[in-house]
């Protein structure tokens, strides 16, 4: 399966007022290993960088002055993300931002129109969004990108300023974080069975797999604290 870890820094917080990309980062994820491969480009966003975001990600309109327009590199980001799974941090400001730019570059390049990620007429792409599947593991607890990073014990010393190549990057081990449990497990077993198949085998090639059942104390505690829950109304679990 192939994914890509995505990230970008902007002029400002609201695409509607007209904000444009200053950095697109996209790394590449093979069977969930990170490949090496990744997408990473400044943008000149032809016009200023408000003073909040600049001072988030760093990036002032001199340094931009000289870097590529997004109608230059709009087709060879289209062609690093197609066909992949997008892994987003707060998805729909990113997608927002990458959506404008490229409908930008269809009104002004019409052959750029298979280059639109998402669009009325049903061109659209998978997006993971890591935002939500962060509230729903930790509920009540802080989710941000730094907040998982050290949740997870991945290592972000590094990041004074946002960047969206680092940012991609930390993403990636995050998300590998998160659903290394059975997600990874299931992986698993899914490219020892497609193996087996493959050598005419319907097994799963010894895997040698534990199961630990629970013992009738333990059944019993769990039976006990399920009733416990059930209050006037009983729960639909215990119907």
């Amino acid at each position: 399966m192939r994914q890509v870890v995505l990230d970008t820094e902007t002029t400002g917080l609201e695409v509607t007022q007209g904000h444009r990309i200053v950095e697109v980062a996209a790394v590449e994820l093979i069977d969930r290993r990170l490949s090496g491969r990744h997408f990473h480009r400044y943008l000149n966003p032809q016009r200023s960088v408000e003073q909040g975001a600049l001072r988030v990600h760093g990036l002032d309109e001199a340094f931009l002055a000289d870097k590529p327009l997004f109608a230059d590199i709009a087709a060879e980001l289209a062609d690093f993300l197609r066909g992949a799974q997008l892994i987003i941090h707060n998805a729909p400001f990113d997608m927002g931002f990458l959506n404008a730019e490229f409908e930008r570059v269809r009104l002004e390049r019409p052959d750029f129109e298979r280059a639109r990620l998402m669009a009325d007429d049903g061109v659209s792409i998978d997006v993971l969004d890591t935002l939500p599947m962060a509230r729903e593991l930790h509920p009540g607890k802080r989710n941000s990108l730094d907040a998982l990073c050290e949740r997870y014990g991945v290592d972000n010393s590094g990041r004074t300023f946002h960047g969206a190549l680092l940012d991609a990057e930390l993403l990636a081990e995050v998300y590998l974080a998160m659903t290394r449990g059975q997600e990874s497990l299931i992986t698993l077993l899914a490219a020892e069975e497609a193996a087996g198949l493959a050598a005419g085998d319907s097994g799963l090639l010894g895997l040698d797999i534990v199961v630990l059942r629970a013992t009738d104390v333990e059944v019993a505690a769990h039976e006990a604290l399920l009733a416990g829950m059930g209050g006037k109304v009983p729960p639909v679990w215990m119907q």
